[in-house]
């Protein structure tokens, strides 16, 4: 069943709304009709069930049929920290993560990035990124769209890494620790419904430079590898996502 966000302001007590490239979609995309039902959230408490009572051009309304209780959501909040990458890869991060359950996004420059910093550009992107994010997490039956926010410099990561509960930065150069041996006891210290943060910092194409790990691990994060295989970075976001929703239970884990 198709599955929509809106603005809380589009619920009424009966009825929703939904507008705009939404609509289209319904009315062209879907060919959907009077009487069809669909899943419509506020990406913040409510999600119903309703069926389609009118399709216009550029609005879509539906009767609500019965509240809903979301179920899609992780109960580990994790933000991906990706260094900048080249080309359309951030898109491909966001997409994926937020199939797998991402929380948030926060893209950063580091010292190894290859892409050329444009806050214009970027902000631009910055809409794209984030309608890829409602998109995958409507695929994905998500109850929220995970946030995307601007990018920002290796600095101001940093001053936001005291925010999280756990840190981990993935590093090519770390064979010793590997994820698992941090992941693992943290988790298993946590209550399944406790709130929790958990920030997982990629680095760039060209890997991050030994002062920035050290710099990081200044500010409580834990240096971790992912095996003995080096990934690419997009790789790398997905693969570490994938064991900590497997660990926290989220993907048939203990």
């Amino acid at each position: 069943m198709q599955r929509y966000f809106v603005e809380p302001s589009q619920f009424g007590e009966r009825e929703v709304a939904i507008a705009g490239e939404d609509a289209r979609h319904i009315g062209r995309v879907m060919r959907s009709k009077p009487g069809d039902k669909l899943i419509v959230s506020d990406g913040v408490s409510r999600e119903v069930l309703a069926e389609i009572t009118t399709i216009e051009p550029q609005q879509v309304t539906a009767a609500i049929i019965e509240t809903l209780t979301a179920s899609g959501e992780p109960w580990l909040q994790v933000t991906v920290a990706q260094s900048l990458p080249k080309g359309d890869k951030m898109e491909t991060v966001i997409q994926k993560c937020t199939e797998i359950g991402a929380s948030a996004f926060l893209p950063f420059l580091s010292e190894r990035t290859v892409v050329q910093y444009d806050q214009k550009k970027e902000e631009k992107r910055l809409g794209r990124w984030r309608k890829i994010a409602k998109e995958a997490a409507e695929q994905a039956h998500r109850s929220k769209i995970p946030a995307v926010e601007m990018p920002v410099k290796w600095d101001g990561l940093l001053s936001v890494l005291s925010a999280y509960d756990l840190v981990c930065l993935c590093y090519e150069r770390e064979h010793g620790q590997q994820l698992r041996d941090v992941l693992k006891p943290f988790v298993l210290g946590l209550t399944p419904g406790q709130t929790c943060k958990i920030a997982v910092v990629v680095g760039p194409e060209g890997g991050f430079a030994e002062e920035e790990v050290r710099e990081a691990e200044a500010m409580g994060a834990a240096a971790v590898g992912l095996g003995r295989r080096i990934l690419r970075t997009e790789t790398a976001a997905m693969a570490a996502l994938t064991c900590i929703m497997y660990e926290s239970g989220e993907m048939g884990g203990s």
